[in-house]
């Protein structure tokens, strides 16, 4: 039941130097938008930041002069909170204008709270939590029926794997062979109302994907010389891959960390320049 041949993608080849200036500026947008007038999801946008600064520099097919290029990979954010950092990476890419990331949230914008197909390079309106699998799905069955060897990545929130649709998604695609088909868990350890080990036990997660039919790897979510290599390598033929990404909430502003009061801040001037110190202090 493969979908093509395992191959490793012929995703852009950019050194880890470049690769943590994009994440440094990424963070930075992130929390420039949670300056501004609505504020964001900071904690879960700055924990995911490495892992799409990796797909985005480093593995995924893609061409920000053409976004809708046939060839292209796909990329779902199924934690649609963490907008800012998809947006700002998409910023970063070439496909949006960095200017237009002042114009987060604002309804004459296109840069909603959750993203929306409006913004180029983005392939779905995300954030109603528990879809974004089912949604990569359904692109990694197309794409097979097409005979297209692009591949198919979505990225989850760990509070959300407590969706049954989640394991309703990962059952099918396991049961369809979807090898082209990569998920990568944002594992932070915490959601809106705390620890998710507190509110659902997620643990054993890997073993729960197994079970699933999946394989399942570990990396450091922080880590370019794992994210990559992990991301660029081959599926196991007839199975669908995830990656459960062990990641910091807050990640790169000391204060921030491992908080659940960082999951949405609309941060003033004086917060604002403290986190955006802190963030360069650790760069």
């Amino acid at each position: 039941m493969s979908t093509r041949t395992a191959e490793a993608p012929a995703g852009p080849d950019v050194g880890r130097d470049e690769l943590e200036r994009r994440a440094l500026a990424v963070r930075e947008h992130i929390l420039r938008i949670g300056a501004g007038a609505v504020g964001t999801h900071v904690g879960g946008s700055l924990s995911a930041a490495d892992i799409l600064v990796a797909l985005y520099f480093g593995v995924l097919r893609v061409r920000p002069e053409d976004p809708r290029w046939a060839e292209r990979d796909r990329f779902v954010l199924s934690k649609g909170h963490a907008s800012a950092a998809l947006y700002a990476t998409l910023a970063e890419r070439g496909f949006i204008d960095r200017a237009e990331l002042a114009g987060y949230g604002s309804p004459d914008g296109r840069l909603m709270a959750h993203p929306t197909p409006a913004v180029p390079g983005v392939e779905f309106a995300t954030g109603s939590l528990g879809h974004g699998l089912s949604l990569a799905t359904g692109l990694a069955v197309a794409a097979r029926r097409a005979g297209q060897p692009h591949r198919v990545f979505v990225l989850l929130g760990d509070g959300e794997l407590q969706e049954g649709s989640v394991w309703e998604a990962a059952m099918s695609a396991a049961h369809l062979g979807l090898d082209n088909l990569t998920a990568v868990v944002d594992r932070n350890r915490l959601q809106i109302s705390g620890s998710t080990e507190d509110r659902m036990r997620l643990e054993p997660l890997a073993d729960k994907w197994r079970a699933f039919g999946w394989q399942a790897v570990g990396v450091d979510g922080h880590d370019f010389g794992q994210l990559l290599p992990a991301l660029r390598a081959a599926p196991e033929p007839g199975r669908p891959t995830v990656l459960i990404a062990d990641t910091v909430k807050g990640r790169g502003v000391r204060h921030l960390e491992n908080r659940k009061q960082s999951h949405f801040a609309k941060l003033g001037a004086a917060a604002y320049e403290r986190a955006l110190t802190a963030l360069r202090a650790t760069a």
